[in-house]
């Protein structure tokens, strides 16, 4: 038998369930590109239901109980004496989410001999030490696509909140009780007519750029993969082959890279220098991409016209972190991938991953990040329950 140690976020602070606001969402069977959507054999839980959180551990206790398999569910996961670190040395399997990571760090995963299998819950998978999952022989996969198309279209609206002024004109009348059209139009523009780019052109950024098309803006990317031609002509895109030469000529950019060494602090004192003044970043990928402080250096200087996002460091930051409480932001906690729509298919795509796992099957190759034993399964290691 197996034992599955799932980190997930805290419940609402309203309890759970919460009352949900629609009866139904829609049905999504396959992504931009052609692939599928999860297709576990089963699943045992409602569409549209708060699954990222403890109380909706994913939908997968049923399924992982009635197979005889222990199954762990806690959001503590920092500190002396954690859940998390508790659980940890005896755990085949671990499961966590971007927004709620459960750091795999060399150490953590040297605690733990049994560990096989690091699931994220979403995708990105940075918050895992990849280095040591490999010398660990681990896999580690990640429900590619489930989220991205959610996380584009939060993007999206951070780039309207920031250009529009928004969340200070609702907190006229709604926080303040006013009606001062002036302070909220002063910092108001269109988005028509600006340039506006990604930095990371893979599936959200792709996502991004589509969206933005109809809004009549000059659209822009940086990456180190070129796009085809066609996409470009379709799009209306002018590509930069270096970060520097996009920054200088947009007025808005969208973060959509990975973080790794090359992009680590990437956007410094220089770098934001070199952008247009008045510019502004919406970040969806990672909080490390930026340098913290030097971000709000620009938005005190009047640099950056605004910086929103959804990604900290470390997630959850810190009460007194000075994103809280820099001007002009928008930032929101890392919700942008596990809206109620992306948790159906993530949660679906975490059982398809165990399903095979536990099989001694194959996992999909687009799922995988690290495959650590040949057979997407710890070696050949097999956890079927007979009957």
């Amino acid at each position: 038998m197996a034992k599955i140690l799932a980190v997930l976020y805290p419940d609402p602070v309203g309890g759970y369930p919460p009352e949900y606001a629609r009866d139904e969402i829609p049905t999504i069977t396959g992504y931009p590109g052609g692939q599928t959507a999860p297709t576990p054999q089963a699943i045992d839980f409602t569409p549209g239901q708060l699954l990222g959180c403890v109380s909706g551990e994913l939908g997968l206790r049923r399924f992982l109980e009635e197979r005889g398999h222990t199954f762990v569910v806690t959001s503590d996961k920092e500190g002396e004496g954690s859940t998390l670190d508790h659980e940890l040395p005896d755990s085949d399997v671990v499961i966590s989410q971007p927004f709620w990571p459960a750091y795999l760090t060399p150490e953590r995963i040297t605690a733990a001999p049994r560990l096989g299998l690091a699931i994220t819950a979403g995708i990105g998978s940075d918050h895992v030490d990849l280095p040591s999952a490999i010398s660990h022989n681990m896999t580690v996969a990640e429900v590619t696509f489930s989220n991205s198309i959610s996380v584009s279209e939060h993007a999206v609206m951070q780039i309207l909140t920031l250009v529009r002024n928004y969340l200070p004109s609702h907190e006229w009348v709604t926080t303040k009780k006013g009606w001062n059209i002036a302070d909220s139009a002063a910092r108001s523009y269109d988005l028509e007519g600006m340039d506006v780019g990604v930095l990371g052109s893979g599936r959200i950024g792709q996502a991004v750029l589509r969206r933005l098309k109809p809004f009549d803006v000059a659209l822009h990317y940086c990456d180190v993969h070129r796009l085809p031609e066609d996409v470009e002509a379709e799009l209306g895109l002018t590509y930069h082959p270096d970060v520097r030469s996009l920054v200088s000529a947009i007025d808005v950019l969208s973060i959509h890279t990975p973080l790794h060494p090359q992009t680590q602090n990437l956007f410094d004192d220089e770098l934001l220098g070199a952008m247009k003044r008045g510019s502004y970043i919406v970040n969806t990928a990672r909080a490390l991409i930026v340098n913290r402080d030097a971000v709000v250096r620009a938005l005190n200087s009047g640099q950056l016209a605004g910086y929103a996002g959804d990604v900290w460091y470390p997630q959850p930051p810190p009460p007194d972190h000075p994103w809280r409480t820099m001007p002009y932001e928008a930032m929101t906690p890392h919700v942008s991938g596990t809206s109620l729509s992306a948790q159906t298919r993530y949660a679906a795509g975490t059982r398809e991953i165990l399903e095979h796992w536990l099989d001694g099957r194959p996992i999909r190759p687009e799922y995988l990040i690290v495959d650590g034993g040949g057979l997407a399964g710890a070696g050949a290691r097999s956890y079927t329950v007979a009957g």
